[in-house]
Formats: structure tokens, sequence, C-alpha cells
């Protein structure tokens, strides 16, 4: 957490500039002859956004730590005047984001440089939004043997209840005997074993019915018998971002006492090989009733995201249903690394999300849902496919958990071009995880406590 400044000696002040052209680019440096202020370029005032205070200030942070700065204080005095506290949390953030490092194994570690703040602090709320998406990002980049879908639960169940987080873990067990089929079907025949996470926050109205947020938890996907190619393989561990996101959010919702219901369900399995693994052309069932045909062992997130779906609605009440995946690659293909695709099968949830993007900075686009993308997951066999049978792969993958959502309001995201980055595309981001949506999603909620 950011400290204030209190004369203490520092190597650097860093400070935003409106006046100097090249939003978050263009850099110059000053010096008073006890400390060197660097300047980081704003552009024009009137196009200034958070964002734009986020991007310059990492910028910033990543140049001072390339000079071999141990100490800096930060200078919001531009942002704030631009966009008050906005402005200041944005500068915190981009700072803090920037400076992010991944838990190491190394046996010895390096030292991390020191931030102060001058004059202004940010808000509780963007503290607890930094330090979710860290925690979503150490989650995501830590390796699986390290973190098997019990430790998961472990993890996730001990830091909500100190937030007041109801938690429960259900076994498998417990899901064979609710019907949970195609949860099993990924995660039985690995050597750890699967569990259904589920955390409620109760924020809102005891008669608010909660909003599901569902996440994909598969902490380590090999691919099964439609085994991944090798040169994948390292990042097989972080196909459990969807959960790592929806579980930030929730954190933040606590911390913030935000008044809204919202439950979070997470699937987490292992898809490994076993002599008893699924096959290409498997038919299933599931906790819906639905049966399914099994085209491809790697489109393994659908079948135990479409149980967690099931669940969330018979056994928990939620009333909006959004979930989230690494689930494609085919999203790759369509948006790169720094946009997310979504469908919605509801306008007013739809303006919701993208109006909580707005404020989170985040980019996503709005994927079609024709009929005939429908007809290309059906199955003669069975009652829906898991793969398609003529391209559209993001899209039909979507549509495939629609299926599940009993008619409810529903959102669908993708997050497997954005959850991970082996070279950052944003100036506050770093090698690996990202902890996407985690901001995006709170502000979401938020929202919807304004509505209730």
């Amino acid at each position: 957490m950011l400290k204030l400044w209190n004369q203490e000696a520092v190597d650097w002040r860093l400070a935003l500039r409106t006046e100097m052209e090249g939003a978050g680019s263009r850099l110059s440096v000053e010096a008073d002859g006890k400390t060197a202020t660097l300047w980081v370029g704003l552009g024009d005032a009137e196009t200034v956004t958070a964002e734009t205070v986020r991007r310059a200030a990492a910028k910033g942070i990543k140049t001072l730590k390339g000079l071999g700065a141990k100490t800096v204080v930060l200078d919001p005095a531009a942002a704030q005047t631009l966009l008050h506290q906005e402005g200041i949390d944005a500068m915190a953030q981009g700072a803090a984001l920037a400076l992010y490092r991944p838990r190491s194994w190394k046996t010895e570690e390096q030292t991390d440089m020191t931030l102060y703040m001058e004059s202004a602090l940010p808000s509780e709320e963007s503290n607890s939004l930094t330090e979710a998406i860290c925690l979503a990002r150490d989650l995501v980049n830590c390796p699986a043997n390290h973190l098997v879908p019990a430790d998961l639960a472990r993890t996730m169940t001990e830091t909500a209840r100190t937030y007041g987080v109801e938690t429960e873990i259900i076994s498998a067990e417990q899901a064979r005997a609710l019907g949970m089929e195609a949860f099993l079907t990924v995660g039985d025949s690995a050597g750890h074993a699967p569990c259904l996470i589920v955390l409620r926050y109760r924020g809102g109205a005891p008669d608010q019915a909660p909003i599901g947020l569902v996440g994909k938890g598969v902490t380590c996907d090999t691919g099964g018998y439609c085994l991944k190619p090798a040169s994948s393989m390292k990042g097989i561990k972080g196909d459990m971002a969807g959960a790592a996101a929806v579980f930030g959010a929730l954190l933040a919702l606590a911390r913030n006492k935000v008044p809204v219901n919202a439950t979070v369900v997470i699937p987490s399995v292992e898809n490994r090989i076993a002599p008893d693994s699924f096959i290409p052309g498997d038919v299933i069932g599931s906790m819906s009733g639905k049966t399914i045909e099994i085209g491809n062992t790697d489109a393994e997130g659908r079948l135990i995201l479409a149980d967690a779906i099931t669940y969330a609605l018979r056994k928990e009440g939620v009333g909006r249903v959004l979930d989230i995946a690494t689930l494609t690659g085919a999203v790759v293909g369509m948006f790169g690394f720094t946009t997310a695709g979504f469908l919605c099968n509801d306008e007013a949830y739809c303006t919701d999300f993208m109006e909580a993007a707005a404020v989170s900075g985040e980019q996503y686009w709005r994927l079609p849902a024709f009929d005939e993308y429908r007809k290309m997951i059906e199955s003669p066999v069975a009652d829906v496919s898991n793969v398609s049978n003529d391209g559209c792969g993001t899209i039909t993958a979507g549509l495939f958990l629609e299926a599940f959502t009993e008619s409810h309001p529903w959102l669908h995201i993708d997050i497997a071009g954005t959850a991970w980055v082996d070279s950052p595309k944003w100036e506050y981001q770093t090698n690996g995880a990202t902890g996407a949506a985690v901001t995006t999603l709170y502000h979401l909620c938020k929202a919807m406590a304004k509505e209730a």
C-alpha cells in the first residue's frame, strides 16, 4: 500500500504533464540538485482519461525501474486537477501494477522499489481493486504443481472468510449426487480431485436475487487425449484466469461493502490424460439433464462451466448469470491480446456491462449470436456437441453455454487473449497474468447495486 510522502529522501519524483504531446510516450528529466524529476506526457488535457493516467504512470515507473531507482514519490497534481480523486487513483494503480512481480521460488529475491504519494492518497476502493488484480495475477501465475484444485479452494475460502464471505466446497462425491456428469467427466480421472468452489457475498437486500459469477477453474489443462502442442504447454497453468477474475471481483465487493448480492461458482479441475479419461465420440450427461457429444477433449472448459451454470441457477437462485473463461484460441485470432470477446442475450445487461468496461478501461467486443451459429453445435446423437462442426469457435463455445442458462439474462466473456501476455500490451502489465476483468466485473456488480 502506498504511503503519503513525508519529506523522506527519495531518488526520483514522477510527475505528469499535459503540455507534452504523445500521451504516455514523451519523457523528460529535470534535476534540482537533490531529486531528479521524470515528467511523462499526458497529451491534450481535454482527452485525458483515467486510462491515460494509468498508462502514463506505469510508463514512468518502468522507466525509473530501468534506471535503477529505489525510492520514488508520485506527484498526482496534474491527474488530480484533471480528474480529481479518479486521477489520483489511476496514477497510483498504474504505478503499483507496473511494479507487480509474481511469486518466485528463487533462493535470492530482488528488492522492490518503494513508492510514496505526494499530497494525496488513492481511495480505499482503488487500493482494494489494485490488490484484487494482483491477487488474481498471483493465482494465474502460480505453477500447476503448487495450485491443484484443493489448493485453489483453500486459498480462496480462507481469504474470502476474512471479509465475511460465506464459503462452501462441493466435493466430487457431492457433485456426483447432484448429477454433475459434465463437470466430473473432465476432473474425475485426474490425480487431484475436482471440487466446486462456492462463495456468497450478501451485501444487498435479503430478497435481492444474487448475480451469479461463474469462472472457469482448470488449474492444469493438457488438452486430454486431444493433447496440446508442446510449445503451448507452459501456459496450461493459467487456464483458471476466469476463476481468478470472479474471485478478485468478489473480494473487492466485500472489502468495499458494496450493497449487492453476488455468488461466485468456480468448477475447479485438472484436465489430464488417464486410462479412463474421456475421449472424442463419448456421449455424457449433465446436471441440467441435457446430453453432450464430445468432439474434442480440449474443449473441456465449457463442460465444467455448463454444470456450474446449472448449479448457480438451481441451487443458488441467481437472477443473472455471467460466465468468464480462457475458453478458445479462436478469440485471439479475432482480437489479439488487447480485447476480449463476449456474448449476451439481454440488451440491458449488455449496456450495464459496457458501461462497467468504460469505467475500468478494459476493452471488449460483442459477438453476434445468429441462429445459424447454434446449428453448428447440433449433434446427431446428443442434445448438443461441445465443438462446432463448421468453425466460429469462439461464438459457438459461448452458445454451447447459453444452452444451459434456462432463459435467464446471461453474459459470456472469453478472456483467452487478455488474461496472459508474454509481452505487455499496456504499460501497467507485466509478463504473465494480467488480472483481466477483475475491475470490470466489480464495476458491473456495483452498478447493479445502484439499480436495486
